[in-house]
């Protein structure tokens, strides 16, 4: 479990295929006391909770089925790339974003973004099935930043990032055109399912 609260900026350090499998092994490099991750910890790579399957100095391995490479954007993923990187929840750790699980419902679009102020608002294109539990006021995880959402259209939703968030996460690099991965909030997930079962 995570909050959506990013803790490091890592960068895709090498990307290898597995042998005879769609699956990728993935080197991210990192500021990470990787010391203290031990084999099989769960990371938050951009969104989605990969399992450490080796480390070393100021870098950690993780596999990734064919799968999650389907469903995410780390079938996108280039040599050099910048991703945000959390580690998952301890007892006692503070929940300053929301309950994030790391499992991407679907992969977005920035459609547009504009300053307003000293902030950045973005607009956010949805797959259509994910668009029912996105909600004014609620939370959503973008590459794996817990967010506010401010607006919701039809086939999208506005999000409003400031200047911090621009600095310590890769949204401040996104332009239009650029893929994300979206989680929504679990609790919108659990209240649609309570919902078909009345």
């Amino acid at each position: 479990m995570f909050t959506g609260i990013i803790t490091d900026l890592g960068r895709v350090r090498e990307i290898h295929r597995v042998a005879d499998a769609a699956d990728q092994r993935i080197l991210i490099d990192t500021q990470y006391d990787t010391g203290s991750i031990a084999l099989g910890a769960s990371i938050a790579c951009a969104g989605p909770c990969l399992t450490v399957v080796e480390t070393g100095p100021n870098w950690f391995a993780v596999e990734v089925s064919g799968e999650t490479l389907e469903r995410t954007t780390i079938g996108r993923w280039q040599t050099g790339e910048r991703i945000n990187l959390e580690r998952a929840l301890c007892v006692g750790d503070e929940l300053g974003g929301h309950l994030v699980s790391g499992h991407i419902d679907g992969v977005g679009e920035l459609l547009s973004r504009r300053e307003e102020g000293k902030s950045v608002r973005m607009e956010i294109g949805a797959p259509g099935e994910l668009m029912k539990f996105i909600a004014e006021k609620g939370s959503i995880s973008i590459d794996g930043v817990s967010l506010t959402v401010n607006e919701v259209s039809a086939g999208s939703f506005g999000v409003n990032i400031i200047p911090h968030t621009l600095t310590a996460t890769t949204l401040g690099e996104l332009t239009p055109g650029g893929a994300v991965n979206l989680e929504i909030d679990l609790l919108a997930r659990y209240v649609a399912r309570l919902k078909e079962d009345i």
